[in-house]
């Protein structure tokens, strides 16, 4: 009986995981499928979900209408720019909060985590201003800087968590063996950490990649990653719904890819340090 109580309960676990994935990932889908309609099919009322006549068209003319690959280039250096150099900044952040913690510690944790709750349109002038006299305007190099800064916070917090699931110990064994502070970094803690640090990459980069409110602020045209792109098919003239569901399936499908080839990887880190 009990076998049995627990064998349903599985199901039923299992079932509305399934049915809980499939309502996320329903946008998506029909974002996808959209982008193979008709403009005519795509307002239809009621809509058309699988029977329609399928076309290449709005790909066709999304290539022909923008350089694709000039703004996939933008977004792929601004999202691995800005990660490699949270990492960079992040990693003896949090070995120094975590290892040699200071009363203030959990204080500054939490100051860094409340600038996530001020409104980004709160600091848009003055950054603005800056980017303007330091030319950094519509610049790789600053947009990079902007969603560096932006999701440090993030990162500081995810690597101060997989730290502390790290024994001391074996860091205070590394130092009586006479490795140096780079040294105990480089090659004791970061090799144990890795899954945590693959999982904030992870999560930076796509945090980066579906970055719109900076991109579309800070750049016009040279720096401009793929959320401006997408939003380039919201015009005056109209709202072409096909055609903004292709720009929109061409903008998501490398990080779609990127987090489906890592999903092992990622659970791995989400989930490293849980189990003693």
């Amino acid at each position: 009986m009990a076998r049995s109580t627990t064998t349903r309960r599985k199901t039923i676990n299992t079932l509305a995981a399934w049915a809980v994935g499939l309502l996320i990932f329903f946008p998506i889908l029909w974002t996808i499928l959209t982008s193979f309609k008709t403009e005519a099919t795509a307002i239809a009322d009621p809509p058309v979900f699988l029977f329609f006549d399928w076309t290449l068209e709005n790909y066709a003319v999304v290539q022909e209408r923008s350089d694709y690959m000039r703004f996939l280039w933008n977004s792929v250096i601004i999202a691995g720019g800005s990660t490699l150099l949270g990492i960079l900044v992040a990693v003896p952040a949090a070995w120094s909060m975590a290892f040699v913690p200071s009363k203030r510690t959990k204080d500054i944790l939490l100051w860094m985590l409340s600038t996530k709750m001020l409104p980004a349109v709160g600091v848009l002038y003055p950054i603005y201003i800056i980017f303007i006299e330091a030319g950094l305007l519509d610049t790789r190099i600053g947009l990079t800087l902007v969603l560096m800064l932006i999701n440090l916070p993030i990162i500081v917090w995810m690597l101060y968590t997989y730290f502390r699931e790290i024994p001391g110990e074996i860091l205070e064994a590394a130092r009586m063996d006479g490795a140096s502070l780079k040294e105990e970094i480089l090659y004791i803690l970061t090799p144990m950490a890795i899954p945590g640090i693959a999982s904030t990459v992870l999560l930076n980069i796509i945090l980066a990649w579906n970055e719109a409110f900076w991109t579309l602020n800070l750049t016009a045209a040279k720096a401009a990653p793929l959320t401006a792109f997408i939003a380039s098919y919201s015009s005056p003239e109209g709202l072409f719904y096909a055609k903004l569901s292709a720009a929109s399936t061409m903008a998501i499908a490398p990080v779609l890819i990127l987090g489906w080839f890592s999903q092992k990887q990622l659970v791995r880190g989400l989930t490293f340090g849980a189990v003693k």
